[in-house]
């Protein structure tokens, strides 16, 4: 017997499925759906690829084994907010808003929550190379995915023993590292040295060459293979018997099955099929820095300053800032400025006013617990859901995508998505 929900894989017709969301997880969540067997239909009201997928570092976070919310967090809350520099920004505009979620991040915070977060964590994070790996593999473009090692770094000396406790704590969850200073540091990153004490250097970690690329590559793959793109936004999800409409800006479209993706956005869908989930938009800010004349060896982030610099294709990325402010209010220039700021402050070159820079700002979806959901609605199985990544969508996309179809078919997959569920709030 099957598992309800499941496809009956004799079937000579397809069964059709329908992908709301054409960032990463939608991407990899589509081409997942169709290597089992299923016609494919990816829907966005924009192009792929251009939401919170296009901003990010590219770096594939595995070692970032802790939810957000943890006492540790807590406690540097007020001064991170108030620094004028610091990675944390709530707007008094939208504090009436975000309450509820503050108080839902703030319970998240007990020890046994975050134990139990951050063993769901690794589980995901520990999948998500192999993942990418067969996931490229499978569309010939292992080139993509770049062993280029990983430095977190501090300027100051007297901040040894946090890295000696962090290499440590690293050791505890199976991530190697190597404490590395002076000559040793200077060889592994020539630009940076001089401005540095110590850092800790994670040999086994992964990055992309460019994540925008990335999207488009995945895209070009999942078309050739016969999927359809159909750029609109949806406005309503209708299950029914045996199926699910889905209601679009001009139509009505009609499924077997829908996987939701459509990371920030997802909360307004899930509310239109009786789901409440406490999701919110944490909007992220970058600078890519046309630096060609400066090239970083390794991602870099600052233990300090609480901010990341990744050499792209595209030119020198540089990512920080959480600010909890919604879909709607406009970018803050601020946030770029104190990305100007800690990016010249470890790389002096950046000093050079006429070097070209442009900036961005997107939307994570982030929920209290930092867990994503992979999930089927309870009482309608042909819906189902892959979002809620936070900072870690594209480490995590390709193992969502398998996870979610897995769920789809009913097979089985090592990883465990009870910790996922969407009805866990």
């Amino acid at each position: 017997m099957q598992p309800p929900g499941s496809d009956n894989t004799t079937d000579s017709l397809p069964k059709t499925v329908a992908v709301v969301g054409a960032g990463v997880v939608g991407l990899c969540t589509a081409l997942e759906a169709q290597r089992s067997g299923f016609q494919v239909t990816l829907i966005d009201r924009d192009e792929p690829g251009l939401g919170a997928s296009f901003g990010n570092a590219g770096y594939l976070a595995t070692e970032l084994v802790d939810p957000l919310s943890t006492p540790k967090t807590l406690r540097a809350a007020l001064s991170m907010w108030i620094n004028p520099h610091g990675p944390l920004s709530l707007p008094l505009s939208y504090m009436h808003r975000i309450l509820p979620w503050l108080v839902r991040f703030v319970w998240a915070a007990r020890p046994d929550t975050v134990d139990y977060g951050r063993k769901a964590l690794h589980q995901l994070n520990q999948a998500s190379v192999p993942a990418w790996k067969r996931c490229l593999t499978d569309i010939g473009a292992t080139e993509q995915l770049v062993n280029s090692g990983y430095l977190l770094v501090w300027e100051s000396a007297d901040k040894l023993e946090d890295a000696k406790t962090h290499a440590a704590y690293m050791a505890q969850w199976g991530v190697k590292t190597e404490l590395v200073q002076g000559k040793r540091l200077e060889q592994l990153e020539p630009e940076l040295a001089e401005n540095l004490s110590h850092a800790l250097f994670f040999p086994e970690a992964f990055r992309v060459r460019e994540p925008y690329q990335l999207c488009k590559i995945l895209l070009s793959a999942f078309l050739a293979r016969g999927g359809v793109f159909i750029q609109q936004g949806v406005n309503n999800l209708i299950p029914e018997d045996k199926g699910i409409s889905i209601q679009t800006e001009t139509e009505l479209l009609e499924f077997d099955r829908a996987i939701i993706c459509a990371g920030a956005w997802s909360k307004q869908l899930l509310k239109g099929v009786g789901l409440k989930v406490p999701l919110e938009a944490e909007r992220g800010y970058h600078l890519t820095i046309d630096a060609k004349d400066i090239r970083l060896n390794h991602p870099i982030g600052s233990a300090e300053r609480r901010f990341v610099m990744s050499p792209l294709d595209s030119g020198l990325r540089v990512v920080g800032m959480t600010e909890l402010g919604g879909l709607k209010l406009k970018p803050v220039k601020r946030r770029f400025d104190s990305l100007y700021h800690h990016s010249r402050k470890l790389l002096s070159r950046l000093n050079d006013p006429t070097i070209p820079v442009s900036e961005w700002m997107g939307y994570r979806p982030t929920l209290p617990d930092s867990l994503p959901v992979i999930d089927r609605h309870p009482c309608h199985s042909q819906l189902l859901f892959a979002f809620g990544n936070q900072h870690l969508g594209l480490t995590q996309a390709a193992i969502s995508a398998e996870l979610v179809v897995s769920l789809m078919t009913g097979s089985s997959h090592a990883s465990d998505c009870e910790p996922f569920r969407v009805d866990r709030f």
